[in-house]
């Protein structure tokens, strides 16, 4: 396997800025052959679909090529995908429409480890009809999510368990096979958040088991669309539908209005560039992303790992958890410094990072306010070696 951080560099014109990003958790920069194909599908003719001339069928076909290529990403079939402007608008959506069969005394799980994107539309909706919401709580010292207290977490009366495939915040993968495994003992539907996930590990929606999958583009260096991915297909037609037409069927179920037809020729485009990290996969699009993500995988694991070593080898700093599956993603904090002015110092330095206070989602269960908040750097397809030596550079010279 072959995964050239330099040739993949190369794809990326705002790599010229100067700047060393470390944001990759709010999404990585765009490809250029992404930005190409959202450009070109906008040059191009194109009409609403169902009709008989050129410019309906290229509309067709773009929607057709984006679930196909979602589809070949986490290893399901295309008639399972809804597309959408966003994973947290999607999720939305089929929230609301699981909700109307709660009553009063059902069960949600969700989990502290998770974002807020997929925590609150889940608690708003269980307020409204007075379910009960269960928390599978993190290890202060790992951030590990134990799958273990899933089994007493869910009960008959549980309907939905929420869970993140990987924090964007603390880069922890937790055991999520051991939690579906609980949830299906007692019939409930488990919803997976694989949207910093994805990036980084070969998916199989058919080998996990969810009952579905949410993913965001942007997170890869995609436009601003997501997806829903039913293992089931057969799944959207006993839920409730959202579709302003009475007669949708399948996926537009949960569909509302036209697509952004651009924007998912991005999508496919953005599918395409992540089969070919690894510049040796061969085979269909399926067992080359399988391939790449794979080279990815291993890639980002030893440069995580050095980050991760050489944070901690400076005494000024603490890196938040130390959980045994990661993505390349890790929070930090340096002892008498707010997150903000961290964050300030570094982009004086030319570094993109986020900073976090720590009033809500994970940092807030770990109690990372008291200490001032703390700073979260997410790592690309793009990072190398040359970076993570500078960051550490620049935080040894931080007192």
């Amino acid at each position: 396997m072959a995964f050239d951080v330099a040739r993949i560099r190369g794809l990326f014109p705002a790599l010229g800025d100067g700047w060393i990003h470390f944001d990759g958790a709010a999404g990585m920069l765009v490809p250029e052959q992404v930005a190409s194909a959202v450009s070109t599908a906008m040059r191009a003719p194109v009409s609403g679909p169902g009709g008989a001339f050129p410019a309906s069928q290229r509309a067709e076909s773009i929607v057709t090529a984006a679930r196909r290529a979602v589809a070949d990403l986490v290893g399901a079939e295309p008639g399972a995908v809804v597309l959408g402007p966003s994973s947290p608008v999607l999720l939305r959506r089929l929230v609301d429409a699981l909700a109307e069969r709660w009553t009063i005394g059902d069960e949600i799980v969700v989990s502290r480890l998770d974002e807020e994107a997929n925590i609150a539309p889940w608690c708003r909706a269980a307020k409204r009809v007075g379910a009960v919401v269960r928390w599978g709580e993190i290890d202060i010292e790992t951030c590990e999510l134990p799958a273990w207290q899933y089994e007493n977490l869910v009960s008959a009366r549980t309907k939905a368990v929420a869970v993140t495939l990987a924090s964007g915040s603390v880069g922890t993968r937790p055991d999520v096979s051991t939690v579906i495994e609980f949830a299906k003992r007692v019939g409930a539907l488990v919803v997976v958040d694989a949207t910093y996930a994805a990036p980084f590990v070969p998916l199989d929606l058919q080998e996990l088991g969810a009952d579905v999958l949410v993913v965001s583009a942007q997170a890869w260096g995609g436009p601003s669309v997501g997806a829903l991915v039913f293992r089931d297909p057969e799944l959207l037609e006993r839920i409730s539908s959202v579709s302003l037409d009475p007669n949708a069927r399948g996926v537009a179920r949960l569909e509302l209005g036209p697509h952004p037809y651009p924007l998912l020729a991005g999508l496919v485009a953005s599918i395409d560039y992540l089969a070919g990290l690894d510049d040796a996969a061969a085979g269909s699009r399926r067992e080359r992303l399988v391939t790449s993500l794979g080279s990815a995988k291993s890639y980002h694991a030893g440069l995580l790992a050095q980050l991760s070593t050489e944070l901690r080898s400076l005494r000024h700093v603490m890196v938040i958890g130390d959980a045994m599956r990661r993505i390349p993603s890790l929070a930090f904090t340096v002892a008498g410094k707010k997150a903000p002015e961290i964050a300030d110092y570094l982009a004086a330095q030319g570094l993109c990072a986020f900073a976090d206070e720590g009033s809500g989602g994970v940092f807030a269960s770990l109690g990372v306010a008291e200490v001032g908040g703390a700073v979260r750097i997410g790592l690309a397809h793009y990072s190398n070696v040359f970076e993570i030596n500078q960051l550490v550079r620049v935080l040894e010279e931080l007192r």
